[in-house]
């Protein structure tokens, strides 16, 4: 197997040849990991040239233009077009050289805004998304209807993964631009160093499931192995695991040791109060799976950023 990843230098992609270094990988599996150095996704010329100078059987489909509430609330078209460009091209190539497999990455904040808790993958299209997100929504939900294009038409395999909120070391740690943990954890940084309070946009209640890039990263690798429907599956901590933003800022504020107070700026947008999502289908078929406890993850997330600071504030 010759696996391809785009986006391979993002929060995931790091996360995934991490796990196959540490012992994950197999000796029949050859990784290439490509960034946005290595090829313009959003070319179908130079879509074309990397997959027919890297010739992969396999393709993890990271790549995308991602940013937080803000950065989506300003930018919905740029989402929209560059996303659409890039997943078509990166799904054509894969359909036109052969591609055996194909995983790409979606996200919860494609479900509807008005619908039923929890979400289940057979809600995708029940509704629109979120008018924050609503470019990146749909250009995300579009791979699901070309999978099954690919699959009706063409007899491919090509699926789709949904986790939920995923972060970890080598996230998008910028506060402007980057999702909520992230951009946390460089303003309880800063917020130490400066001595003061740490404020947090918006009310604190919204909720959210968060999941740790390496647990991410190996179910991945189960799913390019093991998982053959077409239709996409929800990789996720349970419902019981879901936290709300303040006790996601207060576990941040542990394990940075930060002994400031929190001030919650009302005055910013929460964007959607929850998303809750179920992962009875993922536990269908891994009852046993261990995910890292989410104090122990956001810890572990805190230590790699302090080490890193220079690069990873960037």
């Amino acid at each position: 197997k010759r696996i391809l990843v785009t986006g391979g230098t993002g929060l995931v992609g790091r996360a995934i040849e991490k796990v196959v270094a540490d012992g994950e990988g197999r000796p029949d599996e050859e990784w290439i990991f490509v960034s946005s150095r290595d090829a313009d996704l959003t070319s179908s010329s130079e879509t074309k040239a990397l997959f027919e100078r890297h010739k992969p059987t396999h393709v993890i489909h990271l790549a995308a233009m991602v940013g937080g509430l803000f950065k989506n609330i300003r930018s919905n078209l740029d989402f929209w077009r560059t996303n659409i460009h890039i997943n078509d091209n990166v799904l054509h190539s894969a359909h036109e050289s052969g591609v055996e497999k194909v995983v790409s990455c979606l996200s919860t904040c494609i479900f509807p805004d008005k619908t039923t808790y929890p979400i289940d993958e057979t809600m995708i299209h029940n509704g629109p998304p979120h008018s924050s997100n609503f470019g990146y929504s749909y250009a995300k939900r579009m791979i699901d209807v070309q999978n099954r294009g690919y699959s009706e038409q063409h007899g491919r395999r090509f699926t789709a993964v949904i986790p939920t909120n995923v972060f970890g070391p080598h996230d998008n740690f910028n506060i402007e631009d980057g999702h909520v943990l992230p951009g946390l954890i460089h303003k309880v940084y800063l917020a130490k160093q400066s001595g003061s309070a740490l404020t947090v946009w918006g009310t604190g209640k919204p909720r959210r499931q968060f999941i740790y890039s390496l647990d991410l990263a190996r179910l991945f690798l189960w799913v390019l192995r093991e998982y053959d429907e077409v239709e996409p599956i929800i990789l996720s901590v349970g419902e019981e695991d879901e936290v709300s933003i303040r006790e996601a800022a207060e576990a941040i504020a542990e394990a940075m040791e930060f002994r400031g107070e929190l001030v919650f700026d009302t005055t910013k947008s929460d964007g959607q109060f929850k998303k809750t999502a179920s992962n009875a289908k993922l536990r269908r078929y891994l009852p046993g799976f261990q995910f890292t406890p989410f104090r122990k993850a956001v810890k572990e997330t805190c230590a790699w950023f302090n080490a890193n600071y220079a690069n990873a504030r960037k």
